[in-house]
């Protein structure tokens, strides 16, 4: 390893990538630690029988303003623009229309209600009406899109999302992950397999303690995920205690992904979305051969998150083939085979899913993104004002604290 540079990244997500290509070629010698073996963090596009599957981040979200969608463009990806199915539910199955239509209403009421006449107490949960018959639903939504259940959310903090997105959806059919590892830029070092094990900041450099040597650097940019920064694998310095305080108000939340592949006829048409059990809060959504793909891609979000990690993948599996056989009929049972499965929260370099603010913490996102001595910068989908959760506002995240580093190094010694 090389034991100095200029600048150093930690982490090789989209957001270390990102700061990674603002920094390249600009005269600095820059260096990027990576724990996992591989590059994308969250991102992370598997093959299936040569069919690309995207385990993270799948969707190019605001895609029209997406920055991943030009950079895509530019490096010759595919975009696939086809609407998507997910406020579709495929043959009125498991609801009557009206049902379905009620289900939506109580979801696009509670978002309104958000907006127009935020809680008091900044839970999400009391944006929900008394009694309403869809809570169920609206838990599992709220699974799906924050990673934990409406009274762990901060009202503020999802309405600024809600607001910002312009709900335009696409898909990269050679996969999301494939192209945030393929944008790495080659003439900066990178060392994966390589975590770090203590920060120090004392004297004139920071220095970052690996198994495979010290780095030295005049400036980082840290781009670790909320749980492995305010979590106790790496040794910090009691100076990043206020940033571990915020990291720990922006939690991330339980997400998880489960591949069926489908083998053989079936009654699964492309391109079609279905969700599990409008009655069960942990309940799959499931988007049913995607890319016109012999796959199904189950959604699992909060407690349907939590019993897959509790429970294993295997029993996952099994109750993701149950529901589908209970809306299209037991025969489907012959032509699902499990295929593939995240585990995003038992993997300790990462821990969970996205970030949500807890309620009342909205502000942590800012404070998080705060740099310490104009020289250790923050990054990450967690520290974007409104895009977090996101592989666009990880990016974003990241140009911004390169920017802010390049800024600090070239400000005159006092």
């Amino acid at each position: 390893m090389t034991h100095a540079c200029d600048i150093a990244i930690i982490g090789a997500g989209a957001a270390g990538i990102g700061a990674a290509r603002r920094l390249a070629g600009r005269g600095l010698s820059v260096a990027v630690l990576e724990a996992l073996p591989r590059l994308g963090g969250r991102a992370s596009t598997v093959l299936m029988r040569g069919l690309p599957l995207d385990l993270g981040c799948g969707w190019l979200h605001s895609a029209d303003r997406n920055p991943w969608t030009r950079i895509a463009e530019a490096a010759g990806f595919v975009v696939d623009r086809r609407r998507s199915a997910w406020d579709q539910q495929f043959g009125d199955l498991g609801a009557l229309p009206a049902e379905w239509e009620a289900a939506g209403n109580a979801f696009d009421a509670w978002s309104r209600r958000l907006l127009a006449d935020p809680p008091p107490s900044d839970r999400a949960l009391d944006a929900v009406a008394p009694g309403e018959r869809w809570l169920a639903y609206l838990q599992a939504l709220s699974g799906y899109i924050s990673g934990d259940e409406l009274e762990r959310i901060s009202a503020a903090d999802y309405a600024a999302y809600d607001s910002a997105s312009t709900g335009l959806n696409w898909r990269l059919p050679a996969g999301y992950g494939t192209l945030i590892a393929s944008r790495f830029p080659a003439d900066v070092a990178l060392h994966l397999a390589t975590p770090l094990e203590r920060l120090d900041l004392n004297g004139p450099a920071i220095e970052l303690v690996t198994s495979r040597g010290t780095l030295r650097c005049r400036a980082a940019i840290l781009t670790v995920s909320t749980h492995v920064l305010a979590g106790d694998a790496i040794r910090w310095p009691a100076a990043l205690d206020p940033w571990r305080a915020a990291a720990a108000h922006l939690p991330l939340g339980c997400n998880e992904k489960l591949f069926l592949e489908i083998v053989g006829p079936s009654p699964f048409e492309a391109e079609t979305h279905v969700h599990g059990d409008f009655h069960d809060p942990a309940s799959g959504t499931y988007y049913i051969r995607p890319l016109d793909r012999p796959v199904i891609e189950c959604f699992l979000g909060g407690a349907g998150a939590r019993r897959a990690r509790d429970e294993g993948t295997d029993a996952a599996f099994a109750h993701a083939t149950d529901q589908l056989a209970a809306l299209f009929g037991a025969d489907v049972r012959r032509v699902l085979r499990p295929a593939r499965a995240s585990a995003w929260g038992a993997t300790p370099e990462i821990g969970g899913g996205y970030s949500h603010a807890l309620p009342g913490h909205r502000a942590a996102r800012d404070r998080l993104a705060r740099p310490v001595d104009e020289r250790l910068f923050f990054a990450g989908e967690a520290t974007h004002p409104t895009d977090f959760s996101t592989a666009h506002g990880a990016l974003m995240s990241g140009m911004r604290a390169a920017d802010e580093a390049l800024t600090a190094l070239r400000r005159p010694a006092d």
